[in-house]
């Protein structure tokens, strides 16, 4: 870029997207006095569906704002919670995301994955036609144009994960209605119609079960349900409200 320079201030939250030299403070940025402001703040690293706020010059700017000379920049970070207008708060994650996929559908958050990569314009893909918030770590599938909407996925770490997106979201929790595996509803189910999912022991231990309408899928109270309940009780205590 040849053209006018400004200064840009980028929020401490959004510091890890940008070079380590424009971190702190604001720093000059020269444009090529056509590009969008959105345009600029893709640029440098910052996907926008992690701006927030544009400030210029003290005054809120949409992303279609083109700088001129001696603005001064604000990018802020998202608001939370953070709203999605249009449509029920669905999500779509990635292939990398599969530990927190089942964490958020264990919580009864409608939540879309396949365990196949489908590449980065069949997911934007999908987004839109679902209207669900795609959450991705890969910071080019969220600049894609075609997406609904995005939000980054900080952490590596599921509990953090997990913590992160409900704090951002605040979605609806109704643990224990939906199917770990493939997002479907649960419903109840007598033993006689899971028989055939049932080893010996599980038959004769377990009396109370639910079943997915989609794919058939059973459940009960089995080895791990100490710490499925551990998962649930916390963000019900952190964000269930």
């Amino acid at each position: 870029m040849n053209g006018p320079e400004i200064h840009l201030e980028v929020a401490p939250e959004l510091a890890l997207f940008v070079p380590h030299g424009r971190r702190s403070g604001a720093t000059p940025v020269t444009t090529d006095g056509v590009s969008t402001l959105g345009h600029v703040v893709e640029s440098l690293g910052v996907p926008l569906t992690e701006a927030g706020t544009l400030v210029v010059d003290g005054r809120e700017v949409p992303t279609s704002y083109v700088p001129v000379a001696g603005d001064h920049v604000e990018v802020r970070p998202v608001t939370r919670p953070q709203r999605v207008p249009g449509a029920p708060l669905r999500f779509l994650l990635d292939v990398h995301l599969g530990t927190l996929a089942r964490r958020l559908r264990l919580l009864g958050v409608d939540t879309a994955y396949e365990s196949t990569d489908l590449g980065d314009p069949a997911l934007a893909a999908l987004s839109a036609a679902e209207r669900r918030v795609m959450l991705s770590r890969d910071r080019g599938l969220l600049r894609r144009r075609e997406l609904w909407a995005g939000a980054y996925v900080y952490s590596t770490r599921p509990e953090e994960q997990l913590d992160d997106i409900l704090d951002r979201f605040r979605p609806e929790l109704r643990p224990w209605t939906r199917c770990t595996a493939c997002n479907g509803l649960l419903k109840e189910a007598t033993k006689e119609e899971v028989a055939d999912q049932l080893a010996g022991g599980t038959h004769r231990s377990y009396d109370v079960f639910a079943q997915c309408a989609d794919c058939g899928r059973a459940y009960w109270k089995g080895a791990h349900h100490e710490q499925l309940e551990a998962i649930v009780t916390r963000a019900l205590e952190e964000f269930g409200g």
